[in-house]
């Protein structure tokens, strides 16, 4: 995916500054295929989670992620701990592990947005980047000169994408938003957690940022389109995501329950709204998760379970019928589950395909022997500790080398007099002088 400027005679040529994608063509050696997005340059003005998410994806990818950070602060999940990563001596940096999981493959250049100076040197990136994403609020950057118009102006291919708690328009647009709220008010948090009426009852909201996260998704995949658009027309899109836009969108099946049924769906734990039995169980010594898909996976775990005769009793053979009589089947399995260990159920239905897993704490899941299969926890070298422990992408491509990236997340400023020596050509003399006027760390 190189860019192409409006001006440009040739279907695909490179911009300034650009670096053309490889081509492989047949008879070149097998060394690896370069990663998809190698070419591609993203200029990262986003901080906290939801921004940084969707340019780590990206930069898994093979795309040149440049993160803009404040000189001296940087991101604000830089501070975010403890935990800290630890020195080779055992004592605490400032590298908060919050930070960590959000920014590894990138380049950090710290420049102060709020002095002219610094405004002048975002838009020489803007005008060598493929793409900008940001999560001020809305006009927020428009008082440096650095909103869409007046980056579209210095590069018209730009895509430039903005995101923030409830998107550009409607009643809500100038308010802040953040996961846990916007977790509420999507609905999400009124699905999430145990009934009113039992014990522990109430709203919860999920263990993670996960709204932050799933619109970091949806912003990458935006992105890479408009990118692609962009390159065949010369022209860059604005993408709009919003923090309440995605939640909505993700309520799935549940959303769909309530404007197809017109239900109210209400707090169930862990079970499932549509599929029975499907929740965590207790067993003789815990807990595990039974996630009863069809019918031949209910009648083989009724095998299993010694309770042959529910597979084909009319109130329990379809699906349909045993969600309608939930309780009914629930008082039967819940006994017949605490007589055995949750290891015996696990080896017994599993033996016969009937989905079900143990509940497990962080340090058994990176103890598990598919995780470690998978190799989803990386060491990567790190300046301060030696190496640092990070979580691998999900997101294999044959071919390809997308395990191990190319560096650690980066130090506040690692990067500043490297890329804007090498992109906008400023000597050493004049990278002190910045320096010294406390427009760039």
């Amino acid at each position: 995916m190189g860019g192409a400027g409006p001006e440009a005679a040739a279907p695909h040529p490179p911009r300034d500054g650009f670096t053309p994608p490889l081509e492989r063509h047949p008879g070149m050696s097998s060394a690896p295929a370069p990663l998809p997005l190698q070419g591609i340059r993203i200029l990262d003005l986003s901080r906290v989670l939801a921004g940084p998410w969707a340019t780590q994806a990206l930069a898994d990818l093979g795309a040149e992620v440049i993160k803009i950070e404040r000189p001296g602060g940087g991101d604000d999940t830089r501070t975010w701990g403890p935990p800290f990563l630890k020195d080779d001596h055992g004592h605490d940096t400032a590298e908060a592990a919050y930070f960590l999981a959000a920014n590894r493959g990138k380049k950090s250049v710290a420049i102060d947005l709020a002095h002219p100076e610094g405004q002048a040197l975002i838009r020489a990136l803007a005008k060598r980047s493929h793409a900008v994403i940001e999560n001020f609020k809305v006009g927020g950057l428009a008082r440096y000169g650095l909103d869409r118009d007046s980056l579209h102006a210095v590069n018209p291919a730009l895509v430039y994408c903005s995101i923030t708690g409830f998107g550009q328009t409607g009643p809500a647009a100038t308010q802040a938003g953040y996961d846990a709220m916007i977790q509420a008010r999507s609905g999400l948090m009124s699905l999430t957690g145990l009934p009113d009426d039992q014990p522990g009852g109430g709203p919860m909201k999920i263990g993670v940022a996960l709204v932050d996260i799933l619109t970091g998704l949806y912003a990458a995949l935006g992105l890479v389109a408009a990118i692609r658009e962009a390159e065949q027309t010369g022209v860059g899109r604005a993408v709009d995501l919003a923090l309440l836009d995605t939640a909505v969108a993700c309520l799935a099946n549940q959303a769909m329950n309530h404007l197809v049924g017109g239900l109210i769906p209400g707090r169930l734990g862990t079970a499932h709204p549509n599929i029975v039995p499907y929740q965590a169980m207790a067993t003789q010594d815990g807990h595990l998760m039974l996630a009863v898909g069809n019918d031949g996976q209910f009648e083989r775990f009724c095998a299993v379970a010694d309770l042959p005769a529910l597979a084909h009793d009319p109130r329990f053979a379809r699906n349909r019928d045993r969600v309608a009589h939930r309780d009914a089947l629930l008082a039967l399995l819940e006994p017949r589950l605490k007589e055995r260990p949750t290891a015996a159920w696990l080896a017994a239905l599993e033996a016969v395909g009937v989905p079900c897993g143990p509940i497990n704490t962080l340090d058994q899941v990176f103890a598990d022997p598919q995780v470690l299969a998978r190799g989803l926890r990386l060491e990567v070298p790190h300046p301060l500790s030696g190496t640092v422990p990070l979580v691998r992408s999900p997101l294999r491509l044959s071919g390809t080398e997308t395990a191990a990236p190319a560096e650690a997340p980066p130090l506040l400023g690692q990067h500043t007099r490297g890329v804007l020596g090498d992109l906008l050509g400023l000597t050493a003399a004049r990278l002190d002088a910045l320096t010294a006027q406390g427009v760039i760390g």
